[in-house]
C-alpha cells in the first residue's frame, strides 16, 4: 500500500510539471502571436485611410515600381498625401450623397505648396488626359474636371532618389447645378446670368455681396486674376472670406477669383457679387450689376417669383 501510494505522489507531481510546462508553452505562443501581428501592422501602417482622406508611402513599391494602387474616397471633401511616390495610384471619388445631385459632378484639386514628385491625369479606360504637372503644382493651380470623365490617375516621376518627395492636394467636389460653379474651370465661358441663375444665386450661393472692384492683381497662375473688392451690404457669406474694412461705416473688403479672360476691370459701378468658397477663397459666379438685379428682384418680388428675400435698403 505505502510502495502504490508513493508512485500516485510520483505521478502527480509529474503531472503537475506537465501541466506548468504546456502552460509556458501557451504563454510564449501568445507571445508570439502579438508580436507577428505587430509586425503585420508595422507593415500596413505605411498607408492610413479613412471616408475623406489618404495618406500612404511608395515605399512598398520599391520592388515593384510600376506597382498601381487603387484609392477609394466618399467624401464631398478631403486631401491625399503621398510620400516618396512610385509607380502610380488611381483616386476613385465616390460622394456618400444621400440624394443623386441634378447637375453633373466635379473635383477640383488645389495642390500644397510642397507637392512635387510626379504628375496628375484624368484616366478613362487607359487613356489619360493631364491635369496638373509638377511645374502647375509648384504654382499652387487649381483644376477641376468631370467625374463622368473618369478617375484621377497620379504617376511618380522616374527617378534614383524619391527622398524629399511627396504628392500632397485637397480636393472638393462640386455640382453644376449652382449656377455659381459655372466659372471654375479656366475654359469656362463668360457668358451672363440668365434672370433665373441670378434669382437662384442670390439665394443659393456661399456668398452674395454688393459692392465695386478696386483693383485686379494678375496670380502666379495666368489663367485667373484675384479682384479685391469695397462692398457696401454682405447679404451672405458661408465662411468669413470677407472683413470689416475698418475704414468707414459698414464698408467691407475681400478678394475673389476671377478667369483671366473674362476681362475684370477696376470701376465699372456696383454689382451684386455671388459665387462659392472652394478651398478657403470666393470664386465669383453670377455678377451682375446692381442697378440690373435690383430691376430683376423688384419684378420678381410684384409677380412673387422671388426664390428668397433679401433687405435691399
Amino acid at each position: 500500500m505505502l510502495h502504490s501510494g508513493c508512485n500516485y505522489v510520483v505521478w502527480t507531481d509529474r503531472a503537475q510539471r506537465i501541466v506548468v510546462e504546456l502552460g509556458m508553452l501557451l504563454v510564449w505562443m501568445m507571445i508570439l502571436i502579438t508580436l507577428l501581428s505587430a509586425l503585420v501592422l508595422c507593415g500596413s501602417a505605411q498607408y492610413s485611410s479613412d471616408q475623406c482622406n489618404w495618406r500612404g508611402s511608395g515605399l512598398t513599391h520599391e520592388s515593384h515600381a510600376r506597382d498601381v494602387e487603387q484609392v477609394y474616397l466618399r467624401c464631398a471633401e478631403g486631401s491625399l498625401e503621398w510620400l516618396y511616390p512610385t509607380g502610380a495610384i488611381i483616386i476613385n471619388l465616390r460622394p456618400n450623397l444621400q440624394s443623386r445631385p441634378r447637375g453633373h459632378l466635379h473635383a477640383c484639386i488645389k495642390p500644397r505648396g510642397d507637392s512635387r514628385g510626379g504628375s496628375l491625369y484624368v484616366e478613362r479606360a487607359g487613356d489619360l488626359r493631364p491635369l496638373l504637372s509638377e511645374a502647375e503644382q509648384a504654382a499652387g493651380r487649381v483644376r477641376c474636371f468631370s467625374l463622368q470623365e473618369g478617375a484621377l490617375f497620379v504617376e511618380a516621376s522616374v527617378q534614383q532618389d524619391i527622398g524629399k518627395r511627396i504628392i500632397a492636394f485637397q480636393y472638393q467636389l462640386i455640382s453644376t447645378e449652382t449656377p455659381g460653379d459655372k466659372l471654375y474651370s479656366p475654359t469656362a465661358a463668360c457668358r451672363p446670368c440668365t434672370d433665373q441663375e441670378v434669382l437662384m444665386a442670390l439665394c443659393t450661393s456661399d456668398f452674395a455681396v454688393r459692392g465695386s472692384i478696386q483693383r485686379v492683381e494678375q496670380e502666379a497662375d495666368e489663367d485667373r486674376a484675384l479682384v479685391v473688392v469695397s462692398l457696401s451690404h454682405v447679404y451672405r457669406q458661408k465662411s468669413r472670406v470677407f472683413v470689416s474694412g475698418g475704414g468707414g461705416r459698414g464698408r467691407w473688403t475681400g478678394r475673389v477669383k476671377i478667369p483671366l479672360h473674362c476681362g475684370p476691370r477696376e470701376g465699372q459701378g456696383e454689382f451684386l457679387f455671388t459665387g462659392a468658397v472652394r478651398f478657403g477663397e470666393a470664386w465669383l459666379g453670377c455678377a451682375p450689376h446692381y442697378k440690373d438685379f435690383i430691376k430683376l428682384y423688384q419684378s420678381a418680388l410684384d409677380l412673387g417669383t422671388n426664390p428668397c428675400h433679401i433687405d435691399t435698403d
